[in-house]
């Protein structure tokens, strides 16, 4: 049912009309609404989703997903959710659908990682409460539905990688017998070169504070040039001085050679291990990308959650018509603004019905005009974009099928438009498109002009709205 619900609500008309669609999020300050909700996001996932929200007029869709907001702020509020390895997997495991191609070993380990998170969330969403026998957060509990526990892919992963993220000797016996190989005769590397170094020192070749060190992969000694012909083996380099020349002795070339091959060895086998794992978990991918479609709605309800408890929002009533009642409203960037200076808002009480539709502010400059105006588009189109808002309890939000705005000044230069015929513009596109579903903020109504003028066609307008119901 829940997946249904989820393609009937895309298939459904989802629109909002506005008179400038590339700004209008940024009018009403929705646009840093969206960029402090991705800076809460803990992975690309959640703020992808970020992105892609959209304003919404199907009442179901928005009051589920303001129920899924609400019940994450309890867990926040209340309870250790899992909150570590939120890691996005979908670039990797989009790639391992092409056979023969591999996880890298940080990969391999991410995905462990996150699979077990996920797994943990999965779990802790799924549990009873004992008293009423049903999920304690059943709204967020439907997001599991299409989840798997890969505990199977988890343990593989782990016999193979250690909890570093490494891949472990005994991930094969090969491997195991490799790695003894190079551990040996890089043991007997450093006692010979150690046996020569001593001698040399004794000899008076090579200053006594001076060690082994490394040149192009190969350990060498530093010798002066006067000496270099005491030494038998192979001179790599020469310091940019000309006074060192370092030699790497003939008795480890054969080995330092053999500690290549090995190395390469080494990498094969590994590889060999690395796809051997993928294979077993390429069949699996479209499931586990399920999973982590999970862990992004995940990322997403925590960020607006944590946001609705920064800015102390709730779940108001919801009503079906189109009409606002709330007490208390209070714009939540103007606040988060006027706190770093001391200061806080003026709460904003407003009421619009079918009885009282139009709601006419005057008033002198700095009065709080346009922000009234700012803080009924942002809280509307927060609410209908399925997020809690910062008003009294008792408030009660309707849906609009779309919102109009007019708020500043748009005067066009590529239209050749002036301020005032910009407005009146926006006016006629009000008038063509308005109706009893719409809301409509219009800033400085019947300015740009001369007043009696401005005054006149505003009053006309006005009644125009009235007659359509808005």
């Amino acid at each position: 049912n829940s997946v249904l619900f989820f393609i009937n609500t895309q298939l459904s008309q989802i629109y909002i009309k506005m008179i400038y669609p590339s700004n209008y999020e940024d009018k009403i300050g929705f646009t840093s609404i969206r960029n402090i909700l991705s800076e809460i996001c803990l992975c690309t996932l959640g703020q992808q989703k970020i992105a892609e929200m959209k304003f919404s007029t199907n009442h179901k869709y928005i009051a589920y997903r303001m129920k899924q907001t609400m019940e994450f702020v309890r867990i926040l509020d209340s309870e250790d959710f899992p909150e570590h390895n939120f890691i996005d997997m979908r670039t990797p495991l989009k790639r391992i659908n092409i056979e023969n191609t591999f996880l890298e070993v940080n990969e391999l380990s991410d995905l462990q990682k996150s699979l077990s998170s996920i797994g943990m969330m999965i779990s802790y969403l799924n549990r009873i409460e004992e008293k009423t026998e049903t999920y304690k957060y059943p709204t967020l509990q439907t997001l599991t539905e299409n989840t798997h526990q890969f505990q199977h892919i988890i343990d593989a992963i782990g016999r193979i990688l250690d909890k570093f993220g490494n891949i472990k000797d005994s991930a094969s016996p090969d491997l195991a017998r490799i790695r003894r190989e190079l551990s040996y005769t890089a043991g007997s590397i450093s006692r010979s070169l150690n046996s020569i170094l001593r001698q040399a020192q004794n000899d008076g070749l090579i200053d006594k504070d001076l060690s082994p060190t490394i040149r192009d992969g190969r350990l060498v000694l530093p010798v002066s040039p006067s000496m270099k012909r005491r030494i038998k083996g192979i001179i790599h380099d020469e310091s940019d001085t000309g006074k060192t020349v370092y030699i790497e002795p003939s008795e480890v070339v054969e080995a330092t050679n053999k500690i290549r091959e090995l190395v390469a060895d080494e990498r094969r086998e590994i590889q060999r291990i690395l796809l051997e794992i993928t294979n077993k978990i390429r069949p699996e991918v479209h499931d586990i990308e399920q999973n982590f479609e999970f862990l992004a709605e995940i990322d997403f309800t925590r960020a607006k959650a944590k946001f609705a408890i920064n800015t102390k929002s709730i779940q108001p009533e919801i009503s079906t018509k189109p009409e606002i009642d709330w007490s208390i409203a209070i714009h939540p960037l103007l606040e988060k603004s006027l706190k770093k200076s001391g200061k806080s808002v003026v709460p904003l009480d407003i009421k619009l019905s079918s009885r009282s539709r139009i709601l006419l502010i005057s008033g002198p400059n700095a009065g709080g005009k346009s922000v009234c105006l700012k803080t009924v588009g942002l809280l509307q189109y927060m609410l209908q974009c399925g997020m809690p808002i910062p008003v009294a309890p008792s408030s009660t939000a309707g849906i609009f099928r779309s919102i109009f705005i007019d708020i500043g000044d748009e005067q066009s230069l590529e239209d050749d438009l002036s301020t005032y015929s910009s407005h009146l513009l926006n006016m006629k596109n009000m008038m063509k498109g308005c109706d009893g579903n719409s809301l409509i903020l219009i800033d400085e109504f019947g300015g740009g002009t001369e007043p009696q003028i401005g005054g006149a066609i505003a009053e006309a307008i006005l009644k125009r709205f009235n007659t359509t119901g808005s």
